[in-house]
This record gives C-alpha cells, sequence and structure tokens, in this order.
C-alpha cells in the first residue's frame, strides 16, 4: 500500500495523543476527533509498550496510517515516539517514521537533591563544573535575576533553591540535550519536534525547576515543542486525578505561565486519561499551549468488547490478569494492591462492567497487565489471548470503534474551550 497522508510535525497547536497496543484503534480515534479542535497524535506508542507488547515501531505508525487512509482523513496528525531513553531507540522510532520524539532524561534526575543538606548541595555543585556539566560561573546568570511572568509574583533563585535545582535536573538537561543530537542526527532530511519529559519522577516539579530547566536547555540548543513536568499529587493509571484540584490549578498556573514566557512550548501532560475532572480548567489554563497523552485507555475500551461479546474469554483475561498484577505494576503509578485484585477475583462480581471497567481496581488491573495478556496468556483452549481479542474486535468493529468515540470523545469534548 502506498502511503499517501504521512504524520507530520504538529508545532504549538494543541494535540491529543492516542495510544494503540493493539493496532485496531485507529478508526475510533479518528471519529472522536471528528468534532474537535485538537490535532491527533495518532500513532503514539512508548519504547516500553512496544517491548511489552512485541510490536514493532513501523507497524504502529502503518496502523495509524492505514486508518487514516481508509476515512480519507485529510487534517495534520503526528506520529510520537514516547519516553526515549537510548540512542537506539531513538534510531528505531526514526526508522519507522515517528515525526515526535519524547526525550526521558528522568535516569540522570537527581531526585536525591530534595533532601540533602546545603554542604552536600555545595559539593555536588563543584562536582557539576569540575566533570563539565555546568561551566564555571553558571551561578551568575541565575543569582539576582527575577523572572516575571504572567501569574503571581516574580521567580527568583536564593543560594539554596538554586543549587537544589542544578543539582536535581543539570545532568538530566545534559542527557536531554545528547538525546536531541541524536535524533537530529537521524533526522537531516525531514523535520521533527521534541518534547522533554521529567514527569516518571518522584517528586513534583517545582515552578523554580521548571524555569532553571527550561533555561538550561534552551543553553544547550534544545527547543522543546512541549515540557512534560512533573505534576502535583497523583497521575494515577486509568483513573481520575487524586488530590487537591484547586493546588493543582494553581500550580498549573504557574507551569502554563513560564512556558508562554520561556518557549512558548506546550504543557504535556502524561497520564492524561480520564483526568475528567481537571479537563476544564486545564484548556482554560493551557489554552493552544497543551498537549494530552492516553495511552490505555482504547485498549481498555477493546477489553470492554470483549467483555460485551464474548463474557467467557474476558473471564479468562481477568483470572490471568489477577495472577501477573504483582509482576506488572511496578513501573505505573497505581494504588491499586494484590490484596484487592484478588479479593475481585475471588468472587465475580455482579455487576461485572461497572466492577472492570469504571471502578479503580479493576481499571488499573487491566491496564498493568497488557504486556503479559498480550504476549503470553493463553485460553483453556491454548489460543492466545492476543488473537481471540483481534478475531472478537475483527467481528465487532463498529462496536469497537463507537465505544473509543464515546469514550474519548468525551475526554476531547470536556478539554473544548467554554464559550464564553
Amino acid at each position: 500500500m502506498v502511503h499517501t497522508n504521512k504524520p507530520v510535525i504538529l508545532g504549538l497547536k494543541k494535540s491529543f495523543g492516542f495510544g494503540d497496543r493493539l493496532g485496531l484503534a485507529g478508526p475510533g480515534h479518528l471519529a472522536a476527533l471528528k468534532e474537535s479542535s485538537f490535532r491527533g497524535m495518532l500513532a503514539q506508542q512508548s519504547i516500553r509498550e512496544i517491548s511489552r507488547t512485541r510490536r514493532r515501531a513501523d507497524q504502529v505508525v502503518e496502523a495509524a496510517q492505514q486508518a487514516v487512509e481508509e476515512a480519507r482523513y485529510t487534517r495534520p496528525w503526528g506520529a510520537d515516539a514516547d519516553h526515549l531513553k537510548t540512542d537506539l531507540d531513538i534510531l528505531s522510532m526514526v526508522e519507522a517514521g515517528f515525526t515526535y520524539f519524547t526525550l526521558d532524561p528522568s535516569e540522570a534526575v537527581v531526585q536525591e537533591a530534595d533532601t540533602m543538606q546545603e554542604d552536600e548541595l555545595q559539593a555536588e555543585a563543584e562536582k557539576l563544573v569540575r566533570e563539565g556539566v555546568m561551566p564555571k560561573g553558571w551561578e551568575e546568570r541565575y543569582l539576582g535575576e527575577k523572572w516575571d511572568i504572567d501569574q503571581g509574583p516574580p521567580l527568583a533563585f536564593d543560594e539554596e533553591s538554586l543549587l537544589r535545582a542544578a543539582v536535581k535536573y543539570a545532568r538530566a538537561t545534559a542527557e536531554a540535550a545528547r538525546l536531541h543530537a541524536t535524533v537530529a542526527r537521524h533526522c537531516t532530511d525531514r523535520p521533527f519536534e521534541v518534547e522533554v519529559a521529567v514527569d516518571e519522577t518522584i517528586g513534583a516539579t517545582t515552578h523554580r525547576e521548571h524555569l532553571f530547566l527550561a533555561t538550561e536547555l534552551k543553553r544547550r540548543g534544545v527547543s522543546p515543542v512541549a515540557i512534560a513536568p512533573r505534576f502535583v499529587s497523583r497521575f494515577e493509571k486509568g483513573i481520575d486525578y487524586v488530590g487537591d484540584i484547586d493546588v493543582f490549578n494553581e500550580e498549573l498556573e504557574r507551569h502554563a505561565a513560564l512556558a508562554r514566557k520561556l518557549g512558548p512550548y506546550k504543557i504535556s501532560v502524561h497520564s492524561g486519561s480520564e483526568k475528567f475532572s481537571l479537563y476544564p480548567s486545564i484548556a482554560r489554563i493551557c489554552g493552544d499551549l497543551l498537549h494530552i497523552k492516553t495511552g490505555g485507555t482504547s485498549y481498555l475500551e477493546a477489553l470492554r468488547v470483549v467483555w460485551r461479546e464474548e463474557p467467557e474469554l474476558f473471564k479468562e483475561i481477568a483470572a490471568y490478569a489477577a495472577s501477573h498484577f504483582s509482576e506488572e505494576r511496578g513501573s505505573f503509578l497505581v494504588s491499586t494492591t494484590q490484596e484487592e485484585v484478588d479479593a475481585l477475583a475471588h468472587s465475580w462480581p455482579a455487576d461485572a462492567e461497572l466492577a472492570y471497567f469504571g471502578e479503580r481496581i479493576g481499571r488499573q488491573l487491566l491496564h498493568v497487565t497488557f504486556g503479559s495478556i498480550l504476549v503470553l496468556g493463553r485460553r483453556a483452549s491454548g489460543l492466545p489471548f492476543n488473537e481471540a481479542i483481534h478475531e472478537v474486535l475483527a467481528a465487532h468493529t463498529d462496536e469497537y470503534r463507537e465505544a473509543l468515540a464515546l469514550c474519548l470523545g468525551k475526554h476531547l469534548s470536556l478539554l473544548e474551550p467554554e464559550e464564553a
């Protein structure tokens, strides 16, 4: 098949990322976008997801392209290679045709800086200069300066807050610059855009840390189209926001103001699915400088179709997922425990659809075990779950498309700005 509508860069247009772990969600994603003003990141997959599903990166882009062509979709769309940490990961995604590269230098973030004593911070800062991570006299460009932003008083550093920000993020900015150079080296024949993501850290990114991060990226020649901070409280997988919404909104106001001042660039919200309580304020605060990432939602809606059409298959999947939850949950931010999963699995709930698709325990159980289900799991008959799920969805394409249009359409409608 000759593809005539390939992914492109989307720039500073508000965008929405759709994850597709099965390669079958494209028609539903396009149906959800039909009435939306968002640009679609129709191919979005992290290295972690590709590894766990054993798909190839080019298959992710091909599935989105096929959906685009079959729907005769003509609006620009993008392809996000998510959470890239190595040169080899970048190369595979470039070769597959991705256009948006989410660089993840989180392993270089020194999270211990949050609790270091002053003498430890000073010693680590001196090491940054000695090892060439920061230039001699780097503090001069920060101390004594004030940054006026739209929301709240000007931002300024004292010596302690500056040292804490530098020790925490300086190495991460250097790693992001190195990864950016790798992308540029492999994309000499086509445009690309990058996001820098530090959302998978323990502590929330403060406004001063955001300022330091963005300033150092710029000094190193990196101009991201988006930055993903670690927000306050908990952005758990598969459920609504867990935390004080007023506090989140106040924090986001300043992050968005920094994005306008220091870029402009978009604020990228990871684990953005099902954060319904936040969407109206996120839309109001960020405007067009917004990127939302959703990952497992389309997979959960696929399993919802399985439950409705082949309940015995779903029961086998749910039991298998429960037996693999503890080994799969480690790399995801979830509050569900093995004890809660065991209690759910012990007796089949009277309203199974609500329990598995409408409540925290069931949703997070299904969300984090997709790797085991799609690669290792088999029915009692021996048929792999992956094949069985594909068979159900192939027989019920309309139902799957409609389920996605309803679910993701709700996400997008709540993210549209309210009419004056």
